[in-house]
């Protein structure tokens, strides 16, 4: 049991969050437009996901902002799954 603890706290400490973060036209405190979780399979070799913000702001001159991140609960489900699932949260900024 003291193993199991060791590892899971050992996997806690080396794992970390990570934030993406693309200002295009100037920064804002707005909430986000768009939020989508994007799924990975196999820690994403080969895999790519295309969000596009001007469709989503209606015209590429509207996007302020494109962020990805990767939160501790992603981050969870990736090492419970072995890298097999690795979700990742992506967000559009609009004027």
């Amino acid at each position: 049991m003291k193993k199991i603890i060791l590892a899971i706290t050992a996997a806690t400490v080396i794992s970390g969050c990570s934030t993406q973060t693309f200002n295009i036209n100037g920064t804002t405190d707005n909430p986000p437009l768009s939020e989508d979780s994007q799924a990975f399979f196999i820690n994403g070799i080969g895999q790519e996901k295309t969000t596009s913000a001007a469709d989503i702001c209606g015209g590429a001159d509207k996007v302020i902002k494109v962020e990805t991140q990767e939160t501790f609960a992603n981050g969870f489900l990736a090492f419970i799954t072995l890298g097999i699932y690795t979700p990742r949260d992506a967000r559009v900024y609009c004027k």
